[in-house]
């Protein structure tokens, strides 16, 4: 018999999982109110850009492995997490730095991921039939804007999907692509 501790993670697992619609298009970086004075007095630096969409001439993979670090604040849906969208958003830009500078990710997963306990690794597949694993997840059952970045990176790139109410409603996601 499932304990409810089982039952919860499995109910915030599929929360997080996304709506599963498709969107194609890469995301945007929302607008951001006045940035607050920096340390130079000019303002907070801007938030990192999402991956570009991926040329016409780059073969868009069928499949992909990923780890990814969600940062998220209080009323994203995701439970327990108390920080405001300004915190996460700075914490984001952070995680993504550190993990572009060469940072364990395993390390930086650990130690800043938003979600219950889960490996933080998946596959991804663009159908049914390019599915490798029996645990890979379809891209129309992720938040569209994890696919639209994992999708362009190439093997050990790294990208951050930002949060958008639309396509990344639970917060930031900085992406490894793996395979």
């Amino acid at each position: 018999m499932r304990t409810f501790s089982t039952l919860l993670v499995a109910a915030v697992s599929a929360l997080l999982i996304g709506t599963g619609c498709k969107h194609d298009t890469p995301p945007t970086a929302p607008p951001s109110a006045s940035p607050a004075p920096g340390p130079d007095g000019k303002g907070t630096p801007p938030a990192p850009k999402p991956a570009p969409a991926p040329s016409a001439s780059a073969a868009t993979p069928k499949r992909i492995k990923v780890a990814h670090v969600l940062i998220s604040f209080q009323g994203a849906g995701v439970p327990g997490v108390s920080r405001s969208k300004a915190e996460a958003e700075k914490l984001g830009a952070d995680v993504f730095d550190r993990a572009k500078k060469g940072e364990d990710f395993d390390a930086l997963m650990k130690m800043s991921d938003d979600r219950p306990p889960s490996p933080g690794k998946y596959g991804l597949a663009v159908d049914a039939a390019s599915k490798k694993e029996p645990s890979d997840w379809l891209r129309s059952q992720m938040v569209p804007a994890f696919g639209n970045v994992g999708f362009t990176l190439q093997v050990g790139e790294i990208g951050l999907a930002p949060y958008d109410p639309t396509t990344s409603p639970f917060g930031w996601h900085i992406i490894k692509r793996l395979e």
